[in-house]
């Protein structure tokens, strides 16, 4: 679908939307306004961000759909909530081109949310489809935004380059793990390179001689071999000596290796690289709308199987740190992968602040279910920014405490560490592993993802499946943060 702007109502409509807040207007630019606007106070439509009310109405000889949606209060999330109720309400309801115009004040970039809000709900992968029923077809081709705000063309393309990152991730979550593998992961993200995108992989050879035996234990039960990669943007002309790091978990198949997972869900497990899908689908969006910011995005992606020379419960393995660490538990496999990464970014890139995502633990799905991820970090003024970030986006966070007694925890009686801590605060003492592989004086914080990638019902602007989280947050933090 084609999300387009014009300074009227586009004669190829067939299809008039129309933006009302939630004191219904008197009138309607249409002729039969009285009647749609009654059929909707008997319908008990009162505006709510994402409702709508749908009719039909004969004009100049030709019958059109008139559509009702509500923007609530218009904000920002009730804009883009908006959006996707009109997308839900048009996509594969015959419609072919909407306009929407707005009876209610909405500024240009206010009308641009709405059309993102759109575009991310009308998302669908229908790759592996063969037959679909006629009327589960999408129709609805474009969806014309009506303003004649001068700002409105430029945040709708910086929204479409946002979407598009938000898009790329959903793609990479989506796909099975016989499709998508850490080899190709790294062949899907090579197209960011057109984008500007400097590309980087070590492959398990140049992994091995830096010494990464945490991550490298985690892969060797697996015929698919590991791959770090490394992508990044420098739109910042030089003014920004250090980049932000994003740091991504890559498993893109878990299946807990010995420590093997229960049969029953472990299909979900093809989301597992979550994280990783998160930090490419960010590099796509800040290269797209040409961030003035320096950043780079280093996924460690690895695939946990079972096989006979997989790692065992018991097993000890060094880190790239140096820090060795007690593998009691297999399936607690993302921080092993992580660990590396980290060190390894740290000593490319020396940057200030590092963000790593992961669906880590099973214990934050446990915490907050799938309304908010956890964030755990070193530094306020990175956790509040990311936070504020997380609000303005729709992608919330709530912050968990670090402390040194739950990093004792994790204290081993023959090596530095183990894998795992005790049977509570899991998503607590694994957040405190991955701190002790932060070097001083850099600013960090662990997003802990695991209930928010994946959907098993439809959100305000995404549908089952994978909602691309992490995309827009990690966009808005280096708006707010690093360009501002």
């Amino acid at each position: 679908m084609d999300i387009a702007i014009s300074a009227s109502r586009p004669a190829t409509a067939d299809t008039l939307v129309f933006a009302v807040s939630k004191e219904l207007p008197d009138a309607l630019p249409i002729a039969a306004a009285a009647t749609v606007l009654a059929g909707a106070k008997a319908a008990r439509f009162v505006g709510e961000a994402g409702a709508t009310f749908e009719t039909f109405v004969e004009e100049s000889g030709a019958v059109l759909r008139v559509v009702l949606l509500g923007i609530g209060a218009g904000g920002d999330l009730d804009l883009e909530r908006a959006g996707g109720g009109i997308a839900v309400r048009l996509l594969t309801s015959g419609a072919v081109h909407a306009s929407v115009e707005f009876v209610a004040r909405v500024t240009g970039a206010g009308a641009a949310l709405l059309g993102s809000g759109a575009l991310l709900r009308s998302w669908r992968i229908d790759t592996y489809r063969t037959r679909q029923p006629e009327k589960a077809k999408p129709t609805l081709a474009t969806l014309t935004l009506v303003t004649g705000d001068a700002d409105a063309a430029a945040a709708l393309d910086h929204a479409k380059a946002v979407d598009a990152g938000v898009a790329f991730t959903r793609h990479l979550v989506s796909e099975p793990a016989n499709i998508l593998y850490p080899e190709s992961f790294v062949e899907r993200c090579r197209t960011l390179a057109d984008l500007g995108v400097e590309i980087t992989v070590l492959d398990e050879v140049e992994m091995a001689k830096l010494g990464m035996g945490a991550l490298l234990g985690v892969a060797q039960g697996s015929v698919r071999k590991p791959r770090l990669l490394a992508m990044r943007w420098d739109g910042a002309g030089g003014a920004q000596e250090k980049p932000v790091a994003f740091v991504g978990k890559g498993v893109t198949f878990d299946t807990g290796g010995i420590s093997i997972k229960p049969a029953a869900g472990m299909e979900d497990m093809k989301w597992d690289m979550g994280g990783a899908g998160a930090v490419a689908g960010a590099m796509m969006a800040l290269a797209g709308r040409k961030a003035k910011a320096h950043v780079v995005g280093i996924c460690g992606l690895v695939e946990n199987m079972p096989d006979g020379n997989a790692q065992r419960p018991g097993d000890i393995v060094t880190s790239m740190s140096g820090q060795t660490i007690e593998v009691l538990n297999t399936d607690a496999e993302g921080r092993l992968v992580l660990c590396d990464v980290i060190t390894w970014t740290q000593m490319t890139f020396a940057p200030e602040y590092i963000v790593d995502l992961a669906t880590l633990t099973g214990a934050m799905l446990v915490s907050l279910g799938d309304q908010h991820a956890g964030i755990f970090s070193n530094d306020d003024g990175l956790a509040d920014t990311l936070i504020a970030a997380g609000k303005a986006t729709g992608e919330p966070l709530w912050r968990f405490p670090m402390t040194d007694a739950y990093d004792k925890m994790l204290d081993s009686p023959i090596a530095d560490m183990k894998n795992i801590g005790p049977r509570y605060a899991g998503s607590i003492t694994a957040a405190q592993f991955i701190k002790r592989f932060v070097d001083e004086g850099v600013k960090w914080a662990h997003l802990d993802i695991a209930g928010m990638v994946w959907a098993d019902k439809p959100g305000p602007v995404w549908d089952k499946g994978a909602t691309g989280y992490g995309v827009r947050l990690l966009d808005r933090l280096v708006a707010d943060r690093f360009e501002a």
